[in-house]
């Protein structure tokens, strides 16, 4: 009933302004086996990075773009690595094991632990939000690392701080490239949505919305999101309304 009633207000006025009828996914548990999908199933004739557009193969060695620089993480610019665009730090701190441990997380030393590690090894619902096939993306290793779990904004007086890619990082804020936006936001849209344990920001939701608006659907978009509903068993709404409307599907 909830769904159908979700429907129809889409229908009416509009999908982002509809919120808790997304599923989240409930098939995958394992980090390492959500890369190994996405390498295998979704990017295999795709092989391109996210943020930088950058090919790798299928041994995840990046090709790296003409006058892409780093400053740091060097050792990470020629391996592909797979980002949360939704950080598992931003959702994990909502889970007391993230926060405060848990009793099963204790070393064989005796001494406890906590953070991601314990939520892992805890609580199924952070294991399913971890590798969710939606929120993952190929990233530069480097880029990856400095992109961390800051904050998307726009930042128009900073400066590339990858050299050729068009992704800005300064202080605790990251701003994206102008064609990851839309993707960017219909992924966190769609976190938010089918994960009650992660909550935007009132103005990273005004934010979203306003991309999920100015930057469109592409093919990819669509045929990943395609993909990965076959394989994870639910849908990214927000992609798949906007690929309808595209007539894209």
């Amino acid at each position: 009933m909830k769904k159908l009633l979700s429907a129809i207000l889409v229908a009416s006025i509009g999908l982002t302004t509809v919120q808790g009828w997304a599923a989240g996914n409930t098939r995958i548990e394992s980090f390492n086996q959500a890369k190994k999908l996405l390498e295998q199933k979704v990017y295999f004739d795709h092989r391109e990075t996210f943020y930088c557009r950058a090919t790798f193969d299928s041994k995840k060695n990046v090709k790296l773009p003409e006058g892409f620089t780093t400053q740091k993480h060097e050792k990470r610019a020629h391996r592909v690595e797979w980002e949360h665009v939704v950080p598992a730090e931003n959702f994990g701190r909502a889970f007391s094991e993230w926060r405060d441990g848990d009793e099963a997380c204790v070393r064989s030393n005796g001494k406890p632990f906590k953070g991601r590690a314990c939520a892992e090894k805890v609580n199924q619902e952070f294991r399913y939000m971890q590798a969710d096939l939606y929120n993952l993306y190929p990233a530069i290793g480097a880029v990856n690392a400095v992109r961390s779990n800051y904050r998307f904004t726009v930042l128009p007086d900073v400066a590339s701080s990858f050299g050729s890619c068009p992704m800005k990082v300064s202080g605790r804020a990251v701003e994206p490239p102008e064609y990851t936006r839309g993707a960017i936001a219909r992924t966190m849209l769609y976190m938010q949505d089918a994960y009650p344990k992660y909550k935007l920001s009132s103005a990273q939701m005004k934010l979203m919305t306003a991309w999920d608006k100015m930057y469109p659907v592409d093919a990819w978009e669509c045929l990943r999101a395609k993909r990965i509903e076959r394989i994870q068993g639910n849908e990214n709404p927000f992609v798949k309304e906007a690929c309808r409307k595209a007539g894209l599907l």
